[in-house]
């Protein structure tokens, strides 16, 4: 790499060894006001991605995806109006795929109650807020759902999830898909370029999910 090319490289920006089956190295960002972002950030890095942390919205420029990661739905609501954020990242995730987690899904979705702002409304979901429980009950389970390892080759049956102050999905729009459920409810959903989860998959050891992430709405960028 050449000081030119060094110098042209979006701030924040972190590069991952490229991946032999996603080329060009696909950017993804996280958005970085609040929550769980590095664990987000070090996971899209082992499966192959570039990444950048989001904060503002020149962040935005040049990347592929997007991560909305867990966290305090109302302190997020908050920081995107205060940063300047919250129509850029609108528009921005209207075009692209987004991973929304726990509170990312929330900020995803067209009903939540008591949020500051209203959420985004491009998932066709409404949700409950924190209805798993709250932070001292927060657990972890066994899901079904049969996702792929990073190589493509079949995986585990079972996905380790992490709920906390999970949000409960209320309502499901025609065009949403059911991709996992626990106990009957649905905590993994797919809309488009949306893929929205209950719970923390960057807080386990598994790769898979964002592995998939990349492989089922990047791939043919």
């Amino acid at each position: 790499m050449d000081a030119g090319e060094s110098s042209r490289r979006p701030a924040g920006r972190r590069d991952a060894a490229p991946h032999p089956r996603l080329h060009p190295v696909p950017a993804v960002g996280v958005l970085a006001l609040q929550g769980a972002v590095e664990p987000h950030l070090r996971m899209l890095e082992r499966v192959g991605a570039a990444t950048r942390a989001v904060r503002g919205p020149a962040e935005l420029a040049g990347l592929d995806a997007l991560v909305l990661p867990g966290g305090e739905s109302t302190t997020m609501s908050h920081l995107l109006a205060s940063s300047g954020l919250r129509e850029p990242l609108g528009e921005f995730m209207a075009a692209r795929p987004v991973l929304a987690t726990c509170a990312g899904m929330i900020l995803l979705a067209q009903r939540a109650e008591a949020l500051p702002f209203p959420p985004y409304g491009l998932l066709d979901i409404d949700v409950a807020r924190n209805a798993w429980g709250r932070q001292i009950f927060s657990f972890q389970e066994e899901i079904d759902w049969p996702l792929p390892r990073p190589t493509g080759e079949p995986g585990p049956a079972q996905l380790k999830a992490i709920f906390i102050r999970a949000p409960r999905v209320t309502r499901i729009g025609p065009d949403v898909e059911v991709l996992a459920r626990f106990q009957g409810e649905p905590v993994a959903l797919r809309q488009g370029r949306l893929l929205a989860l209950s719970f923390h998959p960057e807080l386990t050891a598994d790769p898979r999910v964002h592995a998939w992430f990349l492989r089922e709405f990047l791939a043919d960028r």
